[in-house]
C-alpha cells in the first residue's frame, strides 16, 4: 500500500521503496550502526547489506495512513545498544516525517549483529 495525501493541487503517492531507501539512508548515518542487516531465515544466517540494498533490512508498512518501520541492524562492538536505538528512532522519525509528511506510528529495531569497526 502507498502512502497518500490530498493537496490542493492533486493527490501525492508515496512508494514504500522510496521510504525505505531514505529510512536506510538516515539509519546509517546515526552513530553506532554499522549497517543493515539481512536475515536468510532458512539458515539462520545474518549478512551486512552494501549501500546499494540497504532496503533489503528495513520493511514498511502503511496503514491508515501512518508508517510503522522495522530495521534490521548490525551495530558496533562497545556501544550501547538503548543509546544507539533511541539515537536511531529520534532522527528516523524526525527525518522521515518531514521527508514524507505521513506520521510515523512505531519503530521496530532488531539488533542482528555486532560488529568491530577497523
Amino acid at each position: 500500500m502507498n502512502g497518500s495525501m490530498n493537496t490542493q493541487l492533486g493527490n501525492i503517492m508515496i512508494d514504500p521503496e522510496a521510504i525505505a531507501q531514505y529510512a536506510g539512508s538516515v539509519a546509517v548515518e546515526c552513530f553506532g550502526i554499522v549497517g543493515m542487516a539481512s536475515v536468510n531465515v532458512k539458515d539462520g544466517l545474518v549478512k551486512l547489506l552494501k549501500k546499494d540494498s540497504i532496503t533489503h533490512g528495513i520493511a514498511v508498512n502503511i496503514v491508515n495512513n501512518k508508517l510503522i518501520l522495522d530495521f534490521h541492524v548490525i551495530v558496533a562492538y562497545g556501544v550501547s545498544i538503548v543509546t544507539v536505538s533511541d539515537n536511531l528512532i529520534s532522527n528516523v522519525k524526525y527525518k522521515v516525517e518531514h521527508f514524507t509528511g505521513l506520521e510515523i506510528e512505531n519503530i521496530n529495531i532488531f539488533v542482528e549483529g555486532v560488529r568491530v569497526i577497523d
